[in-house]
This record gives C-alpha cells, sequence and structure tokens, in this order.
C-alpha cells in the first residue's frame, strides 16, 4: 500500500561516487515531487544513526544519497526509529539498490520514492555489525583493504576489475571452520561470503533466486586450488550459478559462524568491520525501504 510522503531527512554522503556532483539535482528533483526536505549543516559532524534519531520526530522518511557503504552506515538509525529509507543511488556499484530494481538514474530513484511503495526487507548481522548485501572473508575482504576510495571515484565499478587483478597474484586459499546447524565443516578456501540481497561487488551475485526478503542468508564457499582459478569461475559468480561447481560449497540458513586458524578481515558491504571470528544471523523484515511495486516494468 503506498504511503504518503510528506517530509523527509535527506542524508548526501559528499565523498560518495556522484554524491557532490549529484547532491543539487537530486534535492531539486526531491522538492519538485512534493516532499519537504530537512538536511543537516555541512558541519554537523554527528553520525548517520544520531542524526536520524535526531530527526526522527520531525520526519516520515529518511532519504539517503550514496553507495552500498552509506546506506550500510544509516542501517542501525533506520533499525532503532522504525523510519523508512529512500534511496538515491549515487555510488559505485549501488548493489542493493540493483537487488530492489531501482534504476540507476535519480530520476528513476525520485520517482520510486515519490510513488511510495514500501517493501520490508531483512538484513544480516555479523558480529553486531548489520549489512545489506553480503559479507565476505578472504579474497573479497582484502579487495576491500586494497580497493582506495580515490580509484573507485576514479574507475568506477572498472576499479574492483583492477585491484582484483593485482591481488590474484598474491592471494591462497585459506583454512576455515564452518559451523552450522551443530555441525562443524573444515574447509580450505579462497572465499566464504554470506549474502542477504542478490548483486554485491558491482554486480556479482550471491544466488540467481536470492532476495532480500526471502527470510535466509545465502552461503558459498570457494574451495579452489588455486585463487586464478576464480577467472574460470567469474562468469558464474555474476549469473550465481557458481553453487553447481565441483568445488563451491553452497547452501542456505539463517545463523552460521566461521573460525579460521588465523584472523582474517570481515568485509560487510565494501567496508572492513573487523575479524574473525565472524558470527552471523538474519533479522527478518528489519526495514521498510521504498522500492518499485511487483507490477513495475512489467
Amino acid at each position: 500500500m503506498p504511503a504518503p510522503l510528506n517530509t523527509a531527512l535527506l542524508l548526501i554522503n559528499q565523498r560518495s561516487r556522484k554524491g557532490r556532483t549529484d547532491a543539487s539535482r537530486a534535492r531539486t528533483l526531491l522538492t519538485d515531487s512534493g516532499i519537504a526536505l530537512l538536511q543537516p549543516p555541512d558541519e554537523d559532524a554527528r553520525s548517520y544513526p544520531e542524526l536520524i534519531n535526531a530527526y526522527a520526530d520531525r520526519v516520515d522518511a529518511v532519504i539517503v544519497g550514496g553507495g552500498d557503504g552509506t546506506l550500510n552506515a544509516a542501517a542501525p538509525g533506520l533499525m532503532q526509529t522504525g523510519l523508512p529509507l529512500g534511496i538515491l543511488p549515487l555510488g559505485t556499484a549501488n548493489d542493493f539498490a540493483r537487488t530492489l530494481g531501482i534504476g540507476a538514474s535519480l530520476e528513476q530513484a525520485v520517482k520510486v520514492i515519490a510513488d511510495g511503495n514500501l517493501r520490508p526487507v531483512d538484513l544480516g548481522e555479523v558480529n553486531q555489525h548489520l549489512f545489506l548485501n553480503v559479507c565476505s572473508i578472504g579474497f573479497s575482504a582484502e579487495l576491500a583493504r586494497n580497493l582506495t576510495a580515490e580509484s573507485k571515484k576514479r574507475w568506477g565499478i572498472g576499479g574492483y576489475a583492477l585491484a582484483a587483478l593485482r591481488l590474484l597474484r598474491q592471494s591462497r586459499p585459506f583454512s576455515a571452520t564452518l559451523i552450522h546447524q551443530g555441525e562443524r565443516t573444515p574447509v580450505k578456501t579462497v572465499q566464504v561470503s554470506v549474502g542477504n540481497g542478490r548483486f554485491y561487488g558491482g554486480g556479482m551475485t550471491v544466488e540467481q533466486r536470492a532476495t532480500p526478503d526471502d527470510g535466509l542468508l545465502d552461503v558459498y564457499s570457494l574451495e579452489l586450488q588455486r585463487s586464478w582459478q576464480l577467472i574460470a569461475l567469474l562468469p558464474a559468480l555474476r549469473r550465481g550459478t557458481h553453487g553447481r561447481w565441483r568445488n563451491v560449497r553452497a547452501f542456505s540458513t539463517t545463523e552460521l559462524i566461521i573460525e579460521t586458524r588465523r584472523p582474517h578481515y570481515i568485509n560487510a558491504d565494501g567496508e572492513i568491520i573487523g575479524q574473525t571470528p565472524a558470527h552471523f544471523r538474519l533479522i527478518a523484515q528489519a526495514l521498510r525501504v521504498y522500492a518499485p511495486s511487483a507490477g513495475a516494468g512489467k
């Protein structure tokens, strides 16, 4: 059921790929759609959750402009207040927007918000840190550590490919234990990923049937002998069919623990948030997001 939106808190990450260049146009499109905007002054250094809580009693929703890392930063405040989220895809990959069917253009994104269709979505949590798309340990986490904000801004999604090619030469499989449904499974893996949404990493697919409201986390472990075998697996990773490969372990769950022989970095929605061990759980219907209706585009 469409929810009328009168006043919104607007948070635009000026450091996101298109945050600075498109901020003014975003404000114009939103106000032209009849939405009154409240925006913190530039000198307000409070975190997104602090800002959302401070403005909660004055707005009907929060509109966030940026990439997946920006949405991730806002998620705790949205959960605390129960305010719905409007997404302006101004980042590099914008995978969560893609998962929800929100177009890449500002005009399309603003129309989705103005139409008022709300969709409840799940969130993942790792070590009490929320994630929208995917959390990874191994190759993707090392890639996130090596991918600078400058290269993302300059090269866009191509920056992921450049950094990945450099990293392949030095990446090695590592030992991990997957603890799931009371069983401990030792693995030798290049990467373990736990996904809530469908897309991540600029168009990679966690699982081809995954949706952010299916009540499941989708897990895969790339148990390859050599990191360079990722190149052969790449087409399947883009389609989300990698679970059919002999050296890929894939399953769905609502809770998982990953232990490693030595600490490994954890990448959540493109941001390094800590190190293993990693305790994952699903939080069902944690957020309401403005998204295209089921019949949109048909």
